[in-house]
């Protein structure tokens, strides 16, 4: 183990139990017993904790694969158009009434997903390039965004509008245990993806011409990195609504501590995202707002926006 995983993994064996006791009703273990504590820790708090850690985890972990597979700092999940794709299918759900009925909203969710997958394994093809891949990516994102907006316009109702609304903002509050029995194992599944992916993804940072001669299928590598964004990125949006940067900012802060690998930065982006969000939902729980919490969404946004400009300056300093 190299020592920013053992630091992370300490970080997390620290934050996790500090996250079970923070909030809006504090639990003091060597304090005056709080009524229903029991319930609140395990009905609560751990099933929130571990969809942070697990939603972190996967979004981590696959915005250092997005930005090895494009070779883009920059680059973010959202920009497959997976992730606004699943969240047209959540509003969808909310614009017909369906959500009210068991698990119809993430399943809207990952019908959304998955018709993103298949479309841009249609238009990139069997020989499609990174920046055909791309640019796919681009139009499936402003597509589902324009056909969401137009879902929100054409709301049937104040109720809905509002649902939407808020869920679009993206939050883990009253998330419980059948959210995380939805989302872990999908987001397992994805991030063994792309551990096995990333052999490739280090030799595509040689070029695609060095990566072709080492073996490397360009087809069968874009096909893992759709299911595996897919899996990671729908599952994350069904359960918890739109929540960004994550998979952009993360990678940034490992990567010093690496060889720079792309492979080498998944382990521990994938804990680093685990352990910002973590911190991000307990931040947001303990803030005192009227009317409620902050959404975790907007959180991850005003410290996400900062961070995106910054690297634009940097980049530009860099080609001037």
């Amino acid at each position: 183990m190299t020592r920013p995983v053992i630091s992370l993994c300490a970080a997390l064996a620290l934050a996790l139990p500090l996250s079970l006791l923070a909030g809006q009703v504090w639990i003091d273990p060597f304090g005056a017993p709080v009524p229903n504590a029991t319930a609140i820790l395990m009905e609560l708090r751990l099933p929130r904790a571990l969809l942070a850690l697990t939603l972190g985890g996967g979004l981590g972990a696959a915005g250092a694969a997005m930005q090895g597979y494009l070779r883009n700092p920059l680059a973010d999940p959202g920009l497959f158009g997976i992730a606004p794709a699943a969240a047209l299918g959540a509003v969808l759900s909310f614009y017909t009434g369906y959500e009210t009925q068991a698990l119809t909203l993430p399943l809207f969710a990952l019908v959304g997903a998955a018709g993103a997958m298949a479309l841009l394994a249609l238009i990139a093809g069997r020989s499609g390039g990174i920046a055909l891949f791309t640019l796919a990516g681009m139009m499936i994102a402003s597509l589902a965004g324009a056909m969401t907006s137009l879902a929100i316009s054409l709301s049937p109702n104040p109720f809905a509008l509002s649902e939407i609304v808020t869920w679009l903002m993206g939050a883990l509050a009253d998330r419980g245990w059948h959210e995380v029995r939805l989302a872990a194992p999908l987001t397992i599944l994805g991030l063994a993806a792309l551990w096995r992916a990333g052999p490739a993804l280090d030799a595509l940072a040689l070029g695609e011409a060095a990566a072709r001669s080492l073996g490397v299928e360009p087809a069968r590598l874009l096909g893992i990195m759709i299911v595996a964004i897919g899996l990671i990125v729908g599952s994350g949006v069904a359960v918890a609504g739109m929540i960004g940067f994550v998979g952009l900012m993360v990678p940034h802060f490992v990567r010093p501590f690496t060889d720079q690998r792309p492979s080498a930065t998944l382990l521990p982006s994938a804990l680093a995202g685990a352990l910002l969000l973590l911190v991000a939902d307990c931040l947001c729980r303990v803030l005192p707002l009227q009317g409620g919490e902050l959404r975790l969404g907007i959180a991850l946004s005003l410290a996400g926006a900062p961070f995106f400009l910054r690297l634009l300056l940097k980049l530009r300093r860099e080609l001037a």
